[in-house]
């Protein structure tokens, strides 16, 4: 059969259910003071948006799907609150969260700021992610997803971001936080960590949306323009 007609992103089953790494009580001690310490830093971190975006302001459709590279994880809970939460009341956010051990202590530290995370990727129960991930749409919840996560290669995307937008219909938005005053961890994406005062500049890009009928031609050149549009915008 030809590779041009239309198609649904495929999901690959396995038998049985993949049950993710719950957090150890060491993880979730670990996870409260790194919630503890990471909240007084953002009190310190000045945020801006940099260019003009409906997706930010006072009637801001809701809910949408934000594109954000893994290394800007700790950054993006600054935007969440200044920028979009005003805007999103009744709902929240819910943010696709890898199902391995690393995955569990971010979730936690994820819930302690209001974020729901949703456990799964590509490799491992991607499936059951994805439809758990729409259900959180429904209910009225922006996603995040980190397109280059949780093993990389860093800032480059991987398709689940569009087959995600195919399912549930909603908008991908682009949004590069880029730091004047940083740590640059020496991690696989070179995970960034914001000094005291330092100024985060929110820069969002083209958005893009995937149609229901969409084939996995179409639905790769939405993935490869998505990723020129975030390195375009991002700045290191």
């Amino acid at each position: 059969m030809s590779q041009t007609q239309n198609s649904k992103p495929k999901i690959q089953k396995r038998s049985g259910v993949v049950i993710p790494h719950a957090p150890k009580w060491h993880q979730r001690l670990a996870a409260f003071l790194l919630f503890i310490a990471l909240r007084g830093l953002l009190l310190t971190v000045r945020c801006r948006l940099r260019t003009s975006s409906e997706f930010f302001a006072p009637d801001a459709p809701t809910p949408v799907i934000f594109c954000i590279w893994h290394n800007r994880l700790a950054t993006c809970i600054k935007v969440l609150d200044v920028h979009r939460r005003p805007h999103n009341r009744g709902a929240g956010m819910a943010a696709l969260v890898s199902a391995s051990k690393d995955g569990a202590f971010l979730s936690r530290t994820l819930a302690w700021f209001g974020v729901h995370a949703v456990r799964g990727s590509s490799s491992r129960r991607g499936a059951q992610a994805m439809l758990e991930m729409t259900t959180w749409a429904e209910r009225g919840y922006d996603l995040t997803v980190t397109p280059d996560g949780p093993r990389g290669p860093c800032y480059q995307i991987q398709d689940g971001i569009t087959s995600l937008a195919q399912l549930t219909g909603l908008p991908i938005v682009p949004a590069a936080l880029n730091l004047n005053w940083k740590i640059s961890v020496k991690s696989w994406d070179r995970f960034q960590i914001p000094l005291p005062f330092a100024r985060c500049d929110v820069q969002v890009g083209k958005t893009f949306r995937v149609p229901a009928n969409a084939s996995d031609a179409e639905r790769e050149e939405i993935r490869r323009q998505l990723e020129a549009e975030m390195c375009a915008i991002t700045r290191d």
